[in-house]
């Protein structure tokens, strides 16, 4: 029996056409299925056209959307394929694990730097790897992309012309397609309790900051963000997690943001290795403070699980819990 594979169509090159502004997603399923029929003989297909957009238009209320929708369609269907521009990929695939509660189905994200109406495109070996990932059984929220299976939380855009646009931060490859079809890796992605039953959780918080820091980045920017309402912050700081306490003291504001309320995780800017904050005095003037370590994860999973875990609770000690937890193989706890 044929697999039932659901494809959700949200726009995105892949989808677009040229326009009187440039390219924008004007394709529908009826314009993508007459490329890809080739590809789709051995699985049962069927499409939903959820909204046609540019991912940069994409925002905390279509990812509601997206998860309602998969949420409610996924006991139907053995997999789901989402169709979603590349720009804001990583960041839709990484809230995605964690507003789908152990998913039970594997739900993979592509698309391509080329419209599928291009005939040199990489659109439809993108979604022959997202197909065949979608039917393979394994429960998850992933990206595919040129060839690879990345987990959904680990997955940044990289590059921004190259058909090889996404990597995997911090963590292997979940598969690769070669010539012996869809090989695993080692990795262990069992993320899922296939005892415990799906729920959706898709409430967040758009009240969330990400400040890369700078050599000069001035204290008061901490007190621009609280006054503005703000309830998190994301720091990307220098390497292993260093940020200045000379001259424009960082470290005292951050402290007393915390004391505001406001939930402070930092990270680094660094794309592999992540962050420690023990190592150097710098990082262990805030440890005290309240901050929370971001660990390994990349930038999109950080700053999302901040909106994320800020969207189901106001709680310190839930919210510190929250960050402790992998929850879809975002972090690596020790």
């Amino acid at each position: 029996m044929k697999k039932r594979i659901l494809i959700i169509t949200t726009g995105g090159t892949l989808a677009s056409t040229i326009g009187k502004e440039g390219l924008e997603p004007q394709l529908n399923s009826k314009d993508i299925l007459s490329k890809i029929e080739g590809i789709t003989i051995h699985f049962e297909v069927e499409f939903f056209e959820l909204f046609s957009m540019d991912s940069s238009n994409i925002q905390p209320e279509e990812w509601s959307l997206l998860a309602e929708t998969i949420f409610k369609k996924h006991n139907q269907y053995d997999g789901i394929v989402i169709i979603h521009g590349t720009d804001t990929m990583a960041y839709t695939s990484s809230i995605l694990s964690y507003m789908l509660v152990n998913i039970p189905i594997p739900v993979v994200l592509t698309g391509s730097q080329l419209s599928i109406a291009n005939p040199l495109a990489d659109a439809v070996e993108n979604l022959r790897s997202a197909i065949h990932m979608a039917g393979s059984g394994v429960a998850g929220v992933f990206v595919a992309f040129n060839r690879k299976i990345i987990l959904g939380c680990r997955a940044s855009k990289l590059r921004t012309v190259s058909f090889d646009a996404f990597e995997s931060i911090n963590r292997e490859n979940v598969a690769v397609i070669n010539s012996n079809g869809l090989e695993f890796t080692n990795s262990n992605i069992n993320f899922t309790d296939k005892e415990a039953q799906c729920t959706m959780r898709n409430h967040v918080t758009d009240k969330v900051f990400l400040l890369k820091l700078i050599p000069g980045t001035h204290p008061d920017i901490f007190d621009m963000i609280y006054k503005m309402g703000y309830k998190g912050i994301y720091i990307e700081t220098f390497g292993i997690g260093c940020l200045p306490f000379l001259k424009r003291d960082l470290t005292e504001k951050i402290r007393e943001s915390i004391e505001n309320g406001l939930t402070v995780l930092v990270g680094t800017q660094c794309l592999y290795g992540g962050s420690d904050l023990e190592i150097y005095q710098t990082g262990q003037k805030i440890l005290n403070s309240g901050v929370i370590s971001a660990g390994d994860m990349t930038s999109e999973a950080a700053v999302t699980k901040l909106m994320w875990v800020l969207g189901q609770t106001d709680n310190k000690e839930e919210i510190s819990e929250y960050f402790k937890t992998n929850m879809a193989g975002e972090i690596t706890i020790a």
